[in-house]
């Protein structure tokens, strides 16, 4: 089956033609040919034809919930992918937090199986504790031989220092990677939101940012022992980010992501007990929200991370403190990016989705030119976005932009010898 996208702007630091608005003809899963006006000399059996295109590597998200086994009523791996694919992504790496635990190498194959066909990759994390339970180091070795991307205990943060330790000496052997959210819960343990004026204001016990911040600071002590790789994800105090600027600056293997919600909604939003907007990490103030603006505009921060944590609706049609945190945010990341930070360029956005992702966690990094196979993303940064419930692709509707106009949209993605487009991209 050929597939012809026409005039579309290329967005690939790795590609001869980076920066210019080419023909893309694909053959079979491959791009057979890169020019201007292929048209005329190509019967395609189907042609992506619109103002605004531009076309990337694949987009990679590294922090996301599938449910996927023990919990599908808040999500599956079909849902979960669909709303991926939606959302421009063709690689997801998906929390262990399901029951069973994905802490050994049958739970990793069970999700490789499972996901096989599905339009998006789908990459296990493996848990770096049995059982999520932060006592004993899990089975990493053999997940890893079996396909897990990285370890994780998700949003069970290790909590002690000396088995973390262990672990990270553990993964160097294999050059892993441990991801962690940066959350010490014995610090604000009963908090509902953000510790400041807001949460005053509205009654709501706080957590501070000194959570995060003590756990930030001891991981990074811990990989300057091990010299071991640490990615932090759902960075939120400015803090952190200047620990984490020093861990750089002294070449220590530190890497972090952002949440587009963190950069877009701040404390002050959840005046109206928006259940949607409880989260982990809890939303900070707009101090904190101007410092991460920066600090990804900077290039301190690697990565974009979902955080997709989708919840049925029992769990947030609830009073505020009864309400578990998360929501499901996969097909609306690069619209609310874009419209939090319309100054990035096509290119910082495409290092933040793609290229970054896939180098911290070695990842094929696939390439626009001739003779590579298409792992594309297609999207249109002057185009706008507007969810709705109805055509939301997650199983879980707990979505805060719903119904927001937002800049940016996606059209669709071409991945595993398939053209998936949004119905706004058809």
């Amino acid at each position: 089956m050929k597939i012809l996208i026409e005039n579309a702007r290329i967005v690939d630091r790795n590609s001869p033609h980076h920066g210019a608005i080419r023909d893309i003809l694909i053959e079979d899963g491959r791009i057979i040919s890169i020019g201007e006006k292929l048209a005329s000399g190509v019967q395609a059996d189907k042609v992506l034809r619109q103002p605004g295109l531009h076309v990337s590597p694949g987009w990679v998200d590294v922090f996301a919930h599938f449910g996927d086994p023990g919990y599908e009523y808040k999500e599956t791996l079909e849902s979960g992918a669909a709303a991926a694919a939606a959302g421009g992504y063709t690689d997801v790496f998906v929390l262990p937090n399901t029951k069973p635990v994905v802490d050994s190498k049958s739970q990793v194959e069970y999700i490789r199986r499972a996901a096989a066909a599905l339009p998006v990759r789908i990459w296990p994390l493996g848990s770096v504790t049995r059982g999520l339970e932060g006592k004993d180091l899990a089975e990493m070795y053999d997940m890893r031989n079996s396909g897990a991307i990285a370890f994780s205990d998700g949003t069970n943060p290790v909590q002690s220092a000396g088995l973390l330790l262990k672990g990270l000496q553990y993964v160097k052997a294999f050059d892993g990677v441990i991801v962690q959210v940066p959350d010490d819960k014995t610090v604000g343990a009963s908090g509902l939101m953000n510790e400041g004026i807001i949460s005053t204001r509205l009654g709501l016990p706080g957590k501070p940012m000194m959570a995060e911040e003590l756990m930030v600071a001891r991981d990074i002590e811990l990989v300057r022992y091990t010299g071991s790789k640490l990615h932090i994800t759902g960075v939120s105090s400015p803090r952190s980010l200047e620990y984490i600027r020093a861990a750089k600056a002294a070449g220590l293997q530190v890497s972090c992501s952002v949440t587009p919600h963190h950069l877009f909604f701040t404390d002050a939003d959840l005046t109206n007990y928006d259940t949607n907007l409880k989260v982990y990490p809890p939303l900070r103030d707009a101090a904190a929200g101007q410092t991460l603006k920066k600090a990804v505009q900077e290039g301190l921060v690697d990565a974009i991370a979902s955080h997709h944590l989708p919840q049925e609706f029992d769990s947030k049609i609830v009073e505020f403190e009864y309400a578990k945190p998360g929501m499901s945010s996969l097909e609306t990341v690069y619209p609310a990016l874009r419209t939090a930070l319309p100054e990035l360029s096509p290119e910082q956005t495409v290092d933040l989705l793609s290229y970054r992702p896939r180098q911290l966690f070695g990842l094929e990094q696939p390439g626009i030119s001739e003779g590579q196979t298409a792992t594309l993303t297609i999207f249109d940064p002057a185009g706008t976005t507007q969810l709705e419930t109805g055509t939301t692709r997650s199983r879980s509707k707990n979505n805060p932009f719903i119904g927001r106009s937002l800049k940016g949209r996606v059209i669709g993605i071409f991945n595993n010898n398939a053209l998936h487009l949004n119905q706004s991209g058809l």
